[in-house]
């Protein structure tokens, strides 16, 4: 259950979704929060340089096992704008990271993508849970998916 002490961790990431956009990349952005509730790390995506792996929750789990143990990251939580994709759920998994929040789902995105006729990801969209089923995994976050909703659609031209 999404906490509303959780809700300043999800909107920073529309921020940072925002803030993707705004430099010409596609609108996802993460926060990684320790277990007292500090940020560690934040990002948002990168796949506008080339790139394609340079996904905010794949940075953050690099960024994890470079400078966390192994027991502040399985306490840790990401929060995200977007569900992670089946790289991003892997990359999760194998560095023992905890909780994953998202706003919006990856069914979500690709119904998005698919009425703006918008082109599929060249990664079946999968929920986390398929890939990593030791993940405890909330979302969607009702409350902020229209403001994501939004960020796609001023990307994709929907």
């Amino acid at each position: 259950m999404v906490e509303a002490a959780e809700l300043p961790y999800l909107r920073r990431c529309v921020e940072l979704a925002a803030e993707a956009l705004r430099v010409g990349d596609e609108p996802f952005g993460s926060v990684l929060v320790g277990a007292d509730g500090t940020v560690l790390a934040e990002d948002h995506n990168r796949v506008a340089s080339g790139d394609r792996t340079r996904h905010p929750e794949f940075e953050l789990a690099r960024w994890s096992v470079a400078r966390l143990s192994s027991a502040e990251r399985a306490a840790a939580t990401v929060y995200t704008s977007g569900e992670h994709c089946p790289m991003c759920a892997a990359a999760h998994a194998w560095v023992g990271l905890g909780r994953i929040v998202y706003i919006a789902s990856s069914e979500q995105l690709a119904s998005w993508l698919g009425e703006w006729g918008a082109p599929a990801p060249p990664v079946r969209t999968l929920p986390v849970h398929e890939i990593a089923p030791g993940v405890t995994v909330e979302g969607p976050v009702p409350e902020l998916v229209e403001e994501v909703h939004a960020l796609h659609r001023r990307f994709h031209g929907g």
